[in-house]
């Protein structure tokens, strides 16, 4: 990190620790405060007055919530900073006294229970504070800075919409495009590689169909279940026989579906699952993998029409830029120290982030902050029980506030002021 760009750090972070109990605030009204994929109208709209008050031109509602703030000072690079603002259809279980007692009705009309149980509340509390300093230090860089507060990251349709609503037109293409998350890790330690981050992802829904009959006389029917059953058994051995060992690939049945009653042989049944790859060769292998043997269990069944396979979200491969991942890397390093900076392996979780660097063809770095309490992680490793945190998407994940808090204020600030310098 060149004494410039450590200079501008320095100037914007000199002020976070007054702003952390203001970041506080602002984290528990969100965490108690969760809304769907497409519905963040509440927290886009915490976003976009963050802005405003700090200097930004906001524009609201890019990709249905989706907002946008500018704030241009000069010439220089165009840095583009993105959090995602969406919650889960989850049950809270942390037991925090801030905990989400909301509920919502979700596509299908049905109420179910909303919490942030993937840290998108932190996410949005993150680019909040940096974009604040940042605006408040801007004497100490020049350029322009671009904070995009994404919807519907959980439901894969984010990125999209926001890119089909003009983003790649209506705003400056920036230099670099930068984003991160927080897991399961020590707090107050950044992960980040070069090449894959995190893993594309395929969710799919096969529908077999069958001869409904009485459950006394089979011989009458085209068993569905039996189908389906078959088809999820042989599934298993896509990454165990198809798969080479040195490549990684995940499929899991999530749902089997079929019939309302015992005695009642069904039409058809329904299988939903999921596949993680880190290869466009090997997503390709796997995918055409699970369509030939889902074809094939039904042709051997008899089934009287073939099977219809959907697809229910898809996640692009999140691919880290080699040059802007080394500077990101050497700034961290240089501003937490070499201890605080880790290498990591891709994760197999997903993230549509990687759309808007691949689409836009503009370099793009994610990285991960650690979110658990270091006492607690250094035990559980040394009992090797780190497999008991909860992990995101459990209804008892609970990022330590601090200093998780402040470490992704720093991590935004540290990366944006290695392209944004006097």
């Amino acid at each position: 990190m060149g004494t410039s760009e450590a200079k501008a750090a320095d100037r914007a972070l000199r002020d976070l620790d007054g702003m952390l109990p203001d970041l506080a605030s602002l984290y528990k009204n969100i965490h108690s405060h969760p809304e769907l994929s497409m519905q963040e109208t509440r927290t886009a709209g915490l976003a976009a007055d963050r802005l405003r008050a700090a200097g930004y031109e906001v524009t609201t509602g890019v990709g249905k919530t989706g907002v946008v703030g500018l704030l241009r000072n000069g010439d220089g690079p165009t840095v583009m900073l993105r959090a995602d603002m969406d919650a889960l259809p989850i049950q809270e279980a942390t037991g925090l006294d801030y905990a989400s007692k909301a509920t919502a009705s979700d596509r299908e009309g049905k109420t179910v229970p909303v919490s942030h149980m993937c840290g998108h509340d932190m996410h949005v509390t993150w680019l909040a504070g940096a974009a604040r300093l940042l605006a408040d230090a801007r004497a100490a860089w020049h350029g322009t800075l671009m904070a995009v507060f994404q919807p519907a990251e959980e439901t894969a349709e984010g990125a999209q919409a926001m890119i089909a609503d003009g983003l790649f037109t209506r705003f400056p293409k920036p230099d670099v495009i930068l984003g991160q998350h927080v897991m399961v890790g020590p707090s107050g330690t950044v992960a980040g590689r070069v090449g894959p981050i995190t893993s594309a992802a395929d969710s799919l829904q096969i529908r077999m169909f069958g001869r409904g009959a009485h459950g006394s006389m089979p011989q009458a029917s085209i068993d569905p279940v039996v189908m389906a059953a078959s088809t999820v058994m042989r599934l298993q051995t896509v990454v165990s026989r198809e798969v080479a060992a040195a490549e990684a690939a995940v499929v899991t049945v999530g749902v089997l579906q079929a019939g309302t009653k015992e005695n009642v042989i069904p039409d058809e049944a329904i299988i939903k699952l999921n596949v993680r790859t880190f290869d466009a060769g090997v997503r390709a292998r796997v995918l055409a993998a699970i369509e030939r043997i889902v074809n094939a269990e039904a042709a051997a069944s008899g089934a009287p029409r073939p099977p219809e396979i959907t697809t229910l979200d898809s996640y692009p491969l999140n691919v880290n830029d080699g040059a802007a991942s080394k500077r990101v890397g050497n700034a961290f390093r240089a501003y937490f120290g070499a201890d605080r900076v880790r290498e990591t392996g891709p994760a197999p979780a997903s993230e549509d982030f990687g759309s808007f660097g691949s689409e836009w063809q503009v370099p793009s770095v994610f990285w991960f902050v650690g979110g658990t309490d270091p006492e607690l992680y250094a035990k559980a490793k040394e009992a090797n029980r780190l497999n008991e945190i909860p992990v995101n998407h459990s209804p008892k994940f609970a990022p330590v506030l601090h200093p998780t808090l402040q470490t992704g204020v720093e991590t935004l600030v540290v990366a944006t002021c290695a392209w944004l310098s006097a």
